[in-house]
């Protein structure tokens, strides 16, 4: 499989420049099982599936067998679908936590252990602009779910929209607005292109919090 041949290089070279101390998690993006438990195998130890392990029956097994952390992400459609047509809920908080608490279930009686589930609500995905700051300005009730809470929101097209329709590659401040905002709210794990910048503002942030 061409994906397997491109991501386990870079696991390795990863994996092989890391100190023994810094014990870092290297996650594997993928819905394919096949590609999850080979990146395992490589020294990935987390599994961010989109798909909260709907696209591929077997990926909650590689997920329990090899002990790993696994991230259930909320998505209406697919990634080509997932913008278009009907992205109307009728309680869109409500509607993501009922899908991710029956995610949970499922990841639980494939033999996940709970302290191994991570949840993302899927900020951008399925979710019009008005959503994605509901999810933000709410995250706090995703706690209930017992459940670590991922947020990713760097430079997604919403913060753009938000900042009059600027350039992804401008949209720093926005980023670090919402991160600050998720991680008051709950967030434990945010993902971030800008990382330097990222951690300098946690550091402060953390300050005050």
């Amino acid at each position: 499989m061409r994906l397997i041949s491109r991501v386990l290089p870079v696991i390795r070279k990863i994996r092989g420049i890391l100190r023994e101390n810094d014990r870092p998690i290297i996650s594997i993006d993928t819905t394919k099982a096949i590609v999850a438990s080979e990146a395992i195998s490589a020294g990935a130890g987390m599994i961010n599936d989109i798909s909260a392990g709907t696209s591929d029956e077997k990926m909650l097994k590689v997920a329990a067998k090899a002990g790993v952390s696994i991230c259930l992400m909320h998505m209406r459609g697919s990634p080509k679908t997932m913008q278009r047509g009907d992205m109307h809920y009728d309680d869109v908080i409500g509607e993501i936590k009922d899908y991710l608490s029956k995610r949970i279930l499922s990841a639980e009686k494939a033999g996940v252990k709970r302290e191994n589930i991570i949840i993302d609500p899927g900020i951008g995905f399925g979710k019009t602009v008005e959503h994605n700051v509901t999810i933000l300005k709410e995250l706090k009730k995703f706690k209930t779910l017992g459940c670590p809470i991922l947020i990713g929101t760097s430079r997604k097209s919403f913060i753009g929209h938000l900042l009059g329709g600027i350039d992804a590659k401008e949209r720093l401040e926005g980023t670090l607005a919402t991160i600050g905002i998720a991680v008051q709210n709950g967030a434990s794990i945010v993902r971030a292109h800008d990382v330097k910048e990222t951690k300098r503002f946690l550091e402060v942030l953390n300050k005050f919090c």
